[in-house]
């Protein structure tokens, strides 16, 4: 309830400052926003900084005063612009100056660019399309801060009949039982599945209970027709298939 009020106060101080100032006194950031808008109309969000990108973002929350502080201390607790928007509601709340209204726009982006991201693989062959499988899987799960395990179900021809999540666990750990993972595969029809999880310390490298885990689904599933293509593992400082890396 304090960060909401705080936004809201930062909302009243902004105007209070403009109305202030003499039109020889403007504050530091006037036209800003115009400029900055300006610039992504014409160049595109490539020549603008991730904070400014925020900065644009927070301009529907904040209507008044100057966004660029925020951005930049968003960005610097969680490290990047998808880190921001994937970061836990308990977590954004915490910052100074960040209520619910800008957490649920935050969200609804976020929620909006998975959708986009499961767009992309949908209803084409996965295996020819594998970069963004990658990128989906690392944008669902890369900034989690539990292990998740997701199943993507395939059908004869490689596409996508569903995407879900098989197991949540702790910081280092997800239980997984492969009984369930054929019982699932079965209903679905699925003759393929992608394994995928996510390593919230960032580092993707592989444990050994990762691979027998997946030799074990692997033997279970082999029998009843249903092929394991990958697994892949994320994390914030990047990816691995374990099929890349011949440990399957």
């Amino acid at each position: 309830m304090k960060n909401e009020d705080t936004e809201n106060i930062g909302l009243e101080e902004g105007s209070v400052q403009s109305s202030s100032k003499s039109s020889t006194q403007k504050p530091h950031y006037f036209g800003h926003r115009d400029r900055l808008r300006e610039k992504f109309l014409q160049s595109g969000k490539d020549a603008l900084a991730e904070y400014e990108l925020l900065e644009m973002i927070l301009y529907r929350c904040i209507r008044q005063g100057d966004t660029k502080p925020l951005a930049k201390q968003l960005i610097a607790e969680f490290g990047s612009l998808a880190g921001v928007l994937a970061a836990p509601s308990s977590r954004l709340i915490e910052v100074k100056g960040v209520g619910n209204t800008i957490i649920a726009d935050l969200k609804l982006i976020h929620a909006a660019g998975l959708s986009l991201a499961l767009d992309a693989i949908k209803q084409r062959p996965l295996l020819s399309s594998w970069s963004k499988v990658l990128e989906y899987s690392r944008a669902v799960m890369a900034f989690e801060e539990k292990e998740i395990f997701r199943i993507l179900f395939l059908d004869k021809k490689n596409q996508l009949i569903k995407d879900e999540v098989q197991q949540t666990g702790t910081v280092d750990h997800t239980p997984v039982y492969p009984r369930e993972v054929a019982k699932r595969a079965l209903e679905l029809g699925a003759t393929a599945i992608v394994l995928a999880h996510n390593h919230p310390s960032g580092d993707p490298t592989p444990s050994r209970a990762d691979i027998e885990m997946t030799k074990t689904i692997m033997n279970v599933l082999s029998p009843l027709g249903v092929t394991v293509h990958d697994h892949v593992i994320v994390g914030r400082d990047g990816h691995v298939s374990l099929k890349g890396l011949q440990l399957i």
